[in-house]
Protein backbone atom coordinates (compact mmCIF):
# COMPACT_ATOMS: atom_id res chain seq x y z
CA UNK A 1 0.00 0.00 0.00
CA UNK A 2 0.92 3.77 -0.61
CA UNK A 3 0.03 5.42 1.83
CA UNK A 4 -0.72 2.79 4.66
CA UNK A 5 1.84 0.51 6.46
CA UNK A 6 0.58 -2.64 7.77
CA UNK A 7 2.68 -4.30 10.19
CA UNK A 8 1.43 -8.07 11.72
CA UNK A 9 2.29 -8.12 15.44
CA UNK A 10 1.62 -11.77 17.96
CA UNK A 11 -1.62 -13.29 18.72
CA UNK A 12 -3.52 -11.46 15.61
CA UNK A 13 -2.72 -8.30 16.24
CA UNK A 14 -2.27 -5.68 13.34
CA UNK A 15 -0.95 -2.40 13.34
CA UNK A 16 -2.20 -0.24 10.85
CA UNK A 17 0.22 3.52 10.14
CA UNK A 18 -0.97 6.33 8.39
CA UNK A 19 2.35 6.72 6.46
CA UNK A 20 2.40 10.37 4.90
CA UNK A 21 4.12 11.74 7.70
CA UNK A 22 5.30 14.82 5.76
CA UNK A 23 1.79 16.14 5.33
CA UNK A 24 1.41 15.38 8.78
CA UNK A 25 -1.12 12.01 7.17
CA UNK A 26 -3.33 13.99 6.18
CA UNK A 27 -5.84 11.96 3.77
CA UNK A 28 -6.70 11.99 -0.13
CA UNK A 29 -8.60 10.09 -2.05
CA UNK A 30 -5.91 7.41 -2.55
CA UNK A 31 -5.27 6.75 0.93
CA UNK A 32 -9.48 6.73 1.51
CA UNK A 33 -9.85 3.48 -1.04
CA UNK A 34 -6.76 2.09 0.75
CA UNK A 35 -8.40 2.67 3.95
CA UNK A 36 -11.43 0.85 3.18
CA UNK A 37 -10.32 -1.96 1.19
CA UNK A 38 -7.66 -2.47 3.94
CA UNK A 39 -10.98 -2.51 6.84
CA UNK A 40 -13.06 -4.46 4.94
CA UNK A 41 -10.39 -7.48 4.53
CA UNK A 42 -9.98 -7.53 8.24
CA UNK A 43 -12.06 -11.10 9.23
CA UNK A 44 -9.93 -12.69 11.66
CA UNK A 45 -8.11 -10.74 13.51
CA UNK A 46 -8.35 -10.27 17.11
CA UNK A 47 -7.32 -6.27 17.51
CA UNK A 48 -6.34 -3.63 15.18
CA UNK A 49 -3.71 -0.98 16.28
CA UNK A 50 -4.42 2.67 14.62
CA UNK A 51 -1.39 5.27 14.50
CA UNK A 52 -0.01 7.59 12.60
CA UNK A 53 4.16 8.08 11.12
CA UNK A 54 5.70 10.99 12.17
CA UNK A 55 4.69 13.90 15.00
CA UNK A 56 1.41 13.89 14.01
CA UNK A 57 -1.91 11.51 13.90
CA UNK A 58 -4.09 13.01 11.04
CA UNK A 59 -4.26 16.48 9.75
CA UNK A 60 -7.70 15.83 7.89
CA UNK A 61 -7.96 16.50 4.28
CA UNK A 62 -5.01 17.20 1.90
CA UNK A 63 -4.44 20.85 1.03
CA UNK A 64 -4.49 18.95 -2.83
CA UNK A 65 -7.06 17.15 -2.31
CA UNK A 66 -8.84 20.25 -1.21
CA UNK A 67 -7.69 22.23 -4.42
CA UNK A 68 -9.31 19.77 -6.71
CA UNK A 69 -12.64 19.85 -4.45
CA UNK A 70 -12.34 23.44 -4.48
CA UNK A 71 -14.31 23.16 -8.23
CA UNK A 72 -16.50 20.17 -8.18
CA UNK A 73 -20.05 20.45 -9.08
CA UNK A 74 -22.73 19.34 -6.26
CA UNK A 75 -23.22 15.94 -7.66
CA UNK A 76 -19.29 15.60 -7.63
CA UNK A 77 -18.68 16.97 -4.47
CA UNK A 78 -21.51 14.63 -3.18
CA UNK A 79 -19.66 11.65 -4.46
CA UNK A 80 -16.64 12.65 -3.03
CA UNK A 81 -18.01 12.90 0.54
CA UNK A 82 -19.71 9.19 0.09
CA UNK A 83 -16.35 7.96 -0.45
CA UNK A 84 -15.34 9.67 2.68
CA UNK A 85 -18.34 8.51 4.54
CA UNK A 86 -17.81 4.71 3.30
CA UNK A 87 -14.15 5.22 5.09
CA UNK A 88 -15.21 6.27 8.56
CA UNK A 89 -17.71 3.39 8.44
CA UNK A 90 -16.10 1.31 6.99
CA UNK A 91 -13.45 1.10 10.19
CA UNK A 92 -16.40 1.92 12.29
CA UNK A 93 -18.07 -1.44 11.47
CA UNK A 94 -15.16 -3.49 11.39
CA UNK A 95 -15.77 -6.26 13.53
CA UNK A 96 -12.10 -6.42 14.97
CA UNK A 97 -11.87 -4.04 17.58
CA UNK A 98 -10.19 -1.09 17.16
CA UNK A 99 -7.37 0.77 19.39
CA UNK A 100 -6.42 4.24 18.56
CA UNK A 101 -2.76 5.33 18.91
CA UNK A 102 -3.00 8.83 18.85
CA UNK A 103 0.59 10.27 18.65
CA UNK A 104 -0.12 13.51 17.40
CA UNK A 105 -2.48 16.46 16.22
CA UNK A 106 -5.96 15.18 14.94
CA UNK A 107 -8.06 17.78 13.26
CA UNK A 108 -10.83 17.93 11.19
CA UNK A 109 -11.67 14.57 9.52
CA UNK A 110 -8.90 13.52 12.06
CA UNK A 111 -11.02 13.55 14.96
CA UNK A 112 -13.52 11.00 12.56
CA UNK A 113 -10.60 8.95 12.94
CA UNK A 114 -10.43 8.59 16.53
CA UNK A 115 -14.18 8.77 17.02
CA UNK A 116 -14.43 5.50 14.85
CA UNK A 117 -11.62 3.45 17.01
CA UNK A 118 -13.17 1.48 19.47
CA UNK A 119 -10.58 2.46 21.94
CA UNK A 120 -8.24 5.72 22.27
CA UNK A 121 -5.29 6.43 23.92
CA UNK A 122 -3.76 9.78 22.94
CA UNK A 123 -0.14 11.73 24.15
CA UNK A 124 -0.97 14.52 26.28
CA UNK A 125 0.58 16.98 23.89
CA UNK A 126 -2.01 16.45 21.07
CA UNK A 127 -4.53 18.91 19.71
CA UNK A 128 -7.71 17.91 18.28
CA UNK A 129 -10.10 19.69 17.13
CA UNK A 130 -13.46 20.59 14.64
CA UNK A 131 -11.64 22.84 12.39
CA UNK A 132 -14.37 23.14 9.07
CA UNK A 133 -15.98 25.58 10.68
CA UNK A 134 -13.00 28.05 10.46
CA UNK A 135 -12.77 27.20 6.83
CA UNK A 136 -16.50 28.00 6.00
CA UNK A 137 -16.97 24.14 6.16
CA UNK A 138 -19.01 22.14 8.18
CA UNK A 139 -17.95 18.51 10.14
CA UNK A 140 -20.48 16.86 8.39
CA UNK A 141 -19.45 13.77 7.29
CA UNK A 142 -17.66 12.79 10.62
CA UNK A 143 -20.57 14.10 12.87
CA UNK A 144 -22.26 10.91 13.75
CA UNK A 145 -19.78 8.80 15.25
CA UNK A 146 -18.13 12.05 17.13
CA UNK A 147 -21.69 12.80 18.36
CA UNK A 148 -22.41 9.27 19.35
CA UNK A 149 -19.33 9.59 21.51
CA UNK A 150 -18.76 13.22 22.65
CA UNK A 151 -22.81 14.14 23.06
CA UNK A 152 -24.63 17.05 21.98
CA UNK A 153 -23.45 19.08 24.72
CA UNK A 154 -20.11 18.88 23.59
CA UNK A 155 -20.58 18.91 19.64
CA UNK A 156 -22.34 22.52 20.55
CA UNK A 157 -19.48 23.51 22.51
CA UNK A 158 -16.83 22.79 19.72
CA UNK A 159 -18.22 21.83 16.29
CA UNK A 160 -19.35 25.81 16.08
CA UNK A 161 -16.18 27.31 17.23
CA UNK A 162 -13.88 24.93 15.40
CA UNK A 163 -11.42 26.02 18.28
CA UNK A 164 -9.03 23.44 19.38
CA UNK A 165 -9.29 21.25 22.27
CA UNK A 166 -6.25 19.38 24.10
CA UNK A 167 -6.36 15.82 24.65
CA UNK A 168 -7.37 16.35 28.70
CA UNK A 169 -10.25 17.99 26.99
CA UNK A 170 -11.15 15.57 25.22
CA UNK A 171 -10.69 12.62 27.80
CA UNK A 172 -13.29 14.43 29.68
CA UNK A 173 -16.00 14.71 26.53
CA UNK A 174 -15.47 10.69 25.85
CA UNK A 175 -13.61 11.06 22.63
CA UNK A 176 -10.30 9.50 24.02
CA UNK A 177 -10.07 6.95 26.78
CA UNK A 178 -6.48 7.43 28.27
CA UNK A 179 -3.71 10.01 28.14
CA UNK A 180 -0.07 9.45 28.48
CA UNK A 181 2.35 12.36 29.03
CA UNK A 182 4.75 11.27 26.24
CA UNK A 183 4.87 10.01 22.82
CA UNK A 184 7.56 7.50 24.10
CA UNK A 185 5.13 6.20 26.79
CA UNK A 186 2.32 5.35 24.48
CA UNK A 187 3.87 1.66 23.45
CA UNK A 188 3.74 0.34 27.04
CA UNK A 189 0.43 1.61 27.50
CA UNK A 190 -0.63 0.22 24.29
CA UNK A 191 0.52 -3.04 25.15
CA UNK A 192 -1.35 -2.67 28.63
CA UNK A 193 -4.80 -2.64 26.57
CA UNK A 194 -3.73 -4.78 24.22
CA UNK A 195 -3.96 -7.83 26.77
CA UNK A 196 -7.08 -6.26 28.18
CA UNK A 197 -8.85 -6.57 24.61
CA UNK A 198 -7.00 -10.19 24.29
CA UNK A 199 -8.65 -11.17 27.37
CA UNK A 200 -12.13 -11.22 26.20
CA UNK A 201 -13.31 -13.91 23.81
CA UNK A 202 -12.38 -13.17 20.12
CA UNK A 203 -15.93 -14.07 18.62
CA UNK A 204 -17.71 -12.54 21.78
CA UNK A 205 -15.50 -9.32 21.33
CA UNK A 206 -17.01 -9.36 17.35
CA UNK A 207 -20.29 -10.09 18.50
CA UNK A 208 -20.18 -7.18 21.53
CA UNK A 209 -19.41 -4.74 18.81
CA UNK A 210 -21.94 -5.86 16.46
CA UNK A 211 -24.50 -5.52 19.38
CA UNK A 212 -23.63 -2.04 19.49
CA UNK A 213 -23.57 -1.11 16.24
CA UNK A 214 -27.35 -2.66 15.89
CA UNK A 215 -28.24 -0.51 19.22
CA UNK A 216 -26.58 2.42 17.22
CA UNK A 217 -28.47 1.86 13.49
CA UNK A 218 -29.52 5.19 13.15
CA UNK A 219 -25.77 6.61 12.17
CA UNK A 220 -25.91 4.76 8.49
CA UNK A 221 -29.77 6.30 8.25
CA UNK A 222 -27.73 9.84 8.60
CA UNK A 223 -25.10 9.39 5.82
CA UNK A 224 -26.89 11.00 3.10
CA UNK A 225 -28.18 13.56 5.00
CA UNK A 226 -24.53 14.50 5.63
CA UNK A 227 -23.15 14.23 2.55
CA UNK A 228 -25.32 16.47 1.41
CA UNK A 229 -24.51 18.94 3.87
CA UNK A 230 -20.96 19.04 2.98
CA UNK A 231 -21.91 19.28 -0.44
CA UNK A 232 -23.84 22.45 -0.60
CA UNK A 233 -21.32 24.07 2.00
CA UNK A 234 -18.64 22.96 -0.30
CA UNK A 235 -19.75 24.97 -3.36
CA UNK A 236 -21.33 27.70 -1.12
CA UNK A 237 -19.96 31.48 -1.11
CA UNK A 238 -18.15 31.05 2.66
CA UNK A 239 -17.67 27.41 1.81
CA UNK A 240 -15.13 28.52 -1.57
CA UNK A 241 -13.68 31.36 0.63
CA UNK A 242 -12.58 29.62 3.15
CA UNK A 243 -11.17 26.78 1.18
CA UNK A 244 -9.40 30.13 -1.08
CA UNK A 245 -8.12 31.51 1.93
CA UNK A 246 -6.49 28.40 3.07
CA UNK A 247 -5.05 27.16 -0.42
CA UNK A 248 -3.82 30.47 -0.60
CA UNK A 249 -2.66 31.05 3.03
CA UNK A 250 -4.63 34.37 3.39
CA UNK A 251 -7.81 35.21 5.96
CA UNK A 252 -10.95 34.73 5.19
CA UNK A 253 -13.56 37.53 4.34
CA UNK A 254 -15.20 37.05 7.52
CA UNK A 255 -11.62 37.12 9.72
CA UNK A 256 -10.44 40.52 8.30
CA UNK A 257 -14.01 42.56 9.07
Amino acid sequence: MKYLEVIEKESGVKEVWLNRPDLHNAFNAELIEEMISLFESFKNERLIILSGRGSSFCAGADLNWMKAMKNYSKEENFKDAKRLAKMFSTINDCDVPVIGRINGHALGGGVGLVSVCDYVVAVEASLMGFTETRLGLIPAVISPYCISKIGETNARAWMLSGERFSAAEAKIMGLVHETVILVTDLDAKIEEVKKKFLAAGPIAAKEAKKLIRGVMKNLKASEDFTCHMISERRISDEGQEGMRALLEKDKPAWMKK
